[in-house]
């Protein structure tokens, strides 16, 4: 190769370089070049239309049938028995439904059995059932047994928190869920998606999340995320729900301003084999008690409560019958 034919090789990539990094929509976190290698190219647009596709996502799961927004009671289970329905003298009332849907017993192995009332249009996990079956909780391998009545319009699952049985009941036609307007969010900056390091714990440590009811529970806690913003460095501890994604709870000082006072929530894929994720707080959403008062919400552990403005993600839901 001559020298000449070099020199304006060499001239054409170093022009898109400086066009790539002079771009304004530059992420404050980019690739590092190793050795002689030229910063890559970051596809931003690319990236802003990934989290436009994952908020659209978002809204549609909140607006299922079985949704968060379609909350409308939670109940806490006695041991014993306790008949179930919107009667008014059953000893686990619904806001929604038949006179009475069947007969909960919380036995004290804790063992939930549930028998329907006959006539009651009563399915479990979509069939008919007659006589007693034992209800599976959210916690149990192949989640909740699902009651559904009033047409399929409603239902109730059993849920565990701490050691505490309770009936999280649902129905469709709920005014969260029917005038339900929209998710208002900051501005998608892709400043505010990093490549963050991780630091694994060892195996097998837990941290003790505390939810919105005041019960602590622990959780698997698999390590720490850390990025860096304006030459600050930041951590998070990272739980696992079990699907091996790093579940990061956290409050900023947006918190209780534009976003939702108590929490916010983000995930992030497992660290590579380079011990690197990447953090987008564009993703950043809010936990299902922003919407809903039966809902059961961990907190924040008090080293996810961050010095620092993150203007990206959700805003503070909008009161209900506003549109903006």
């Amino acid at each position: 190769m001559r020298v000449s034919q070099w020199f304006r090789g060499a001239s054409l990539l170093l022009g898109l370089a400086l066009v790539s990094a002079c771009s304004k929509d530059a992420p404050a976190e980019s690739a590092t070049p190793e050795g002689n290698a030229l910063p890559l190219v970051v596809d931003v647009e690319g990236q802003k239309q990934e989290v436009l596709d994952w908020r659209a996502e978002r809204v549609e799961r909140l607006q299922r049938p079985d949704g968060w927004l379609s909350l409308v009671a939670l109940n806490w289970l006695e041991y014993g028995n306790s008949f179930v329905g919107s009667g008014a003298t059953k000893g686990v009332r619904l806001p929604v439904g038949p006179e009475e849907v069947g007969l909960v017993t919380l036995e004290r192995d804790n063992t939930v059995r549930f028998k329907p009332t006959p006539g009651a249009g009563v399915l479990i996990d979509g069939k008919a059932v007659n006589g007693t079956v034992v209800l599976r909780s959210d916690v149990d391998e192949g989640g909740p047994s699902v009651v559904s009545f009033n047409k399929g319009d409603a239902s109730f699952v059993l849920i565990k928190r701490a050691d505490r049985f309770g009936l999280r009941v649902r129905d469709a036609l709920a005014p969260t869920r029917t005038g339900f307007s929209g998710i208002d969010y900051f501005d998608i900056d892709t400043s505010f998606r990093f490549n963050a390091r991780f630091e694994a714990h060892p195996a097998g440590q837990k941290l003790g999340i505390v939810n919105v009811l005041g019960m602590e529970e622990p959780m698997d806690n698999p390590g720490v995320v850390v990025f860096e913003r304006d030459g600050v460095e930041y951590r998070l501890e990272a739980v696992d729900e079990g699907d091996g994604r790093l579940f990061l709870i956290f409050a900023d000082r947006t918190s209780g301003h534009e976003t939702y006072a108590a929490a916010r929530f983000l995930y992030a894929e497992p660290a590579d084999a380079e011990g690197t994720t990447v953090v987008d707080f564009n993703r950043a959403y809010n936990p299902p008690c922003a919407f809903t008062a039966f809902s059961t919400c961990p907190l924040p552990p008090a080293s996810n409560r961050l010095d620092l403005r993150i203007e990206a993600g959700e805003k503070k839901p909008r009161k209900p019958g506003t549109s903006a």
